[in-house]
């Protein structure tokens, strides 16, 4: 088994690297600080094929592989977590389903637009009463002639204020349970749908979460994606697929935090000595650097897993699953010590960490808590 990046994997991370380091990071502090998304800076990203990254080239997109795809989503968050947020949600929670739900009408639409970032994407799951429980919804689906009457609520949607088109789940037969459920694909501007509340957020405040509201919203037939009554596995499809983006946000966002910290800890003076020379701050450097390496090899044994079942079918819950907790706990904790190792100045905003300590939080709940990432890996140890 060779664990060496290609080429390809190489250039990939070149390139986000030089956009990251050159566009995204000089304003991300900024940003943060307005709760302003940077959307001129998605639109280069959707220029250059972040937002299509694992779409295949006869859509539009750049036809690489998920380990490249983590690569850019790692690089990007380094600089910025919360426009790693929108290169997620476009490639694993909308475009994702769509390719591999989709009709090819809906493909040709929605997915090509998509991938080549004239449209941005957001993924409409969660309620006010249907977070971990996704089969909870309340939100209906009710059928009138070729078309579907939606009424209903989501909340907490990420790029759900700007986004072009929504995969919206919700109920086409409540007596079903999560067999009942059903995936539309709601243009921006159909009558009866709605933006409201944005939220005022700890963290990855640069990006955009809000409510959507659905009042006699008239969607076509010919946006469902896939069968009536299969919402709930498309969702949980696209759910392993974004578990791996998380997985790779946190880990970027570590991995920013740990280099902030080493070189504080090499140029900050205590004692007449750099921090570095303390037994004590070494340990916890290196301890960060052990659990950042081991996340990345859990994050691409996850990728290689979604590649896999292109061919094989199977389903890769758990390894994605066991990516995105570990790595979004190794996020807090290191991004934690980043603080302690900066000491009174990691605590205020001149400094970065503090940032990262805010952003890496989110990372331990969307997509799947840490506690429900837990029922996942026991449920597949347990068969």
């Amino acid at each position: 088994m060779d664990l060496r990046l290609t080429e390809e994997h190489l250039m990939i991370r070149k390139m986000a690297r030089e956009f990251a380091e050159k566009e995204l990071a000089p304003i991300a502090a900024e940003m943060d600080q307005r709760a302003e998304v940077p959307f001129e800076n998605i639109k280069k990203l959707g220029e250059l094929g972040f937002l299509g990254l694992n779409v295949s080239e006869e859509y539009g997109g750049a036809g690489m592989d998920t380990v490249s795809y983590c690569i850019a989503v790692e690089e990007i968050s380094k600089a910025c977590a919360s426009t790693a947020v929108v290169v997620a949600v476009q490639n694993s929670l909308v475009c994702y389903g769509i390719e591999r739900f989709g009709t090819e009408d809906q493909k040709q639409r929605f997915l090509v637009p998509l991938a080549q970032g004239k449209f941005i994407g957001a993924f409409a799951l969660t309620e006010p009463e249907a977070g971990s429980d996704a089969a909870a919804q309340k939100t209906t689906m009710v059928r009138d002639g070729d078309e579907y009457v939606v009424n209903g609520a989501k909340n907490l949607i990420s790029s759900g204020g700007f986004a072009d088109v929504v995969l919206v789940f919700g109920m086409t037969d409540k007596s079903k349970g999560h067999r009942g459920t059903s995936a539309l694909l709601v243009e921006k501007g159909t009558p009866g749908f709605s933006v409201g509340k944005e939220e005022d957020k700890l963290g990855i405040r640069a990006s955009n979460t809000c409510e959507l509201i659905f009042e006699d919203c008239r969607v076509p037939m010919a946006n469902r994606v896939g069968e009536e009554g299969q919402g709930f596995k498309i969702a949980m499809s696209n759910l392993d697929a974004g578990r791996i983006s998380v997985a790779a946000q946190a880990l970027g966002i570590a991995e920013a935090a740990y280099e902030a910290a080493l070189e504080y800890a090499k140029t900050r003076q205590q004692f007449g000595q750099p921090l570095a020379r303390f037994q004590g701050i070494q340990w916890m450097l290196a301890d960060m650097a052990t659990r950042i390496e081991a996340s990345r090899l859990l994050i691409y044994n996850a990728a290689l897993a979604k590649d896999r079942a292109k061919e094989t079918g199977e389903r890769y819950s758990q390894e994605s699953a066991m990516a995105k907790l570990y790595a979004s706990e190794m996020a807090s904790w290191v991004t934690d010590l980043a603080i302690q190792i900066h000491g009174g100045y990691g605590y205020i905003k001149e400094y970065p960490v503090e940032r990262y300590y805010r952003d890496a939080r989110i990372t331990r709940i969307y997509e799947g808590t840490s506690e429900v990432q837990r029922t996942v890996i026991a449920e597949h140890i347990l068969r």
